[in-house]
């Protein structure tokens, strides 16, 4: 691991690292922010998974989260959002290819080499942290932006052991329901939407996964919301399971940072209720 940066900033480390991903076969960069401690404290995490176009940078720069953090104690890793480089495929479009990797294992070609951001998110960065970081991996939350929002949701419902709080802002909460999912999960997975179903919060829902909690916001002024959000699916699903759900809507707000920078903090103190210090 190489440290490309680190800033002193509201009592803590923010700092930038690369390495080489046996998941994805290419670099990854990530960044990690970590609060003052105590010699020998281990601090619980707080995974933030990004939306298509971004990389680690976008919240890193914008999410005005490391207040809250250090204030709770809570280390906050943001990891890129796909494989990037030369030899990666890519797609000209943004909803596709690098930038989009949409938290999935591709089985189709020429993505399937490259695009295992689950195996990446799921095993392998977390290994990462573990070693390097003053991380306690039994203390977990997750969560997101839009692509990222599907991303948490996915993740944590495919792992409930292992999160114990997950949240989102602004999620695809379908994608076998929506243009963005329907273009990504067929291009990176093939035409069978079986296969889709554990890449779907609501499908995996009606399969019988369940959360102890979860916190979502969604801005009413969102330009995305009717057409590829459809936070109502969510809604309904939580509600058919009998599942514990916290769904916001803001009213007068977007899909972009101005949004997610305002409930930052607010998420931040609900993960960090759940996951003690």
């Amino acid at each position: 691991m190489e440290q490309v940066s680190a800033n002193r900033s509201h009592g803590g480390t923010q700092g930038v690292y690369t390495h080489q991903s046996s998941a994805t076969g290419t670099p990854m960069t990530f960044s990690v922010f970590v609060p003052d401690h105590a010699p020998g404290t281990k601090l619980p995490v707080l995974w933030y998974l990004s939306g298509l176009t971004c990389t680690h940078a976008n919240v890193t720069e914008k999410g005005e989260f490391r207040a809250a953090c250090a204030e709770h104690g809570v280390i906050f890793v943001a990891p890129d959002t796909s494989p990037r480089g030369a030899d990666v495929p890519d797609d000209p479009a943004y909803d596709f290819g690098q930038g989009a990797g949409f938290y999935i294992d591709a089985t189709e070609a020429p993505w399937a080499p490259h695009f295992r951001m689950r195996s990446y998110i799921e095993s392998e960065l977390p290994a990462v942290i573990a070693s390097h970081f003053p991380a306690d991996l039994a203390r977990q939350g997750i969560t997101g932006h839009s692509m990222g929002g599907h991303g948490a949701l996915t993740i944590a419902l495919r792992n409930p052991q292992r999160f114990r709080s997950v949240s989102a802002f602004s999620p695809i909460v379908s994608p076998m329901n929506c243009p963005w999912g329907e273009k990504a999960l067929g291009g990176y997975l093939g035409a069978d939407r079986s296969s889709w179903r554990e890449y779907d919060a609501c499908a995996l829902i009606e399969d019988g996964a369940r959360l102890p909690d979860l916190l979502v916001d969604q801005g009413i002024a969102d330009d995305f919301l009717d057409e590829q959000l459809k936070t109502d699916l969510l809604e309904q699903a939580c509600a058919r399971a009998d599942m514990p759900a916290t769904i916001r809507r803001q009213t007068g707000y977007d899909h972009s940072y101005y949004f997610i920078s305002a409930f930052m903090a607010e998420h931040v103190a609900w993960h960090a209720a759940r996951l003690g210090r």
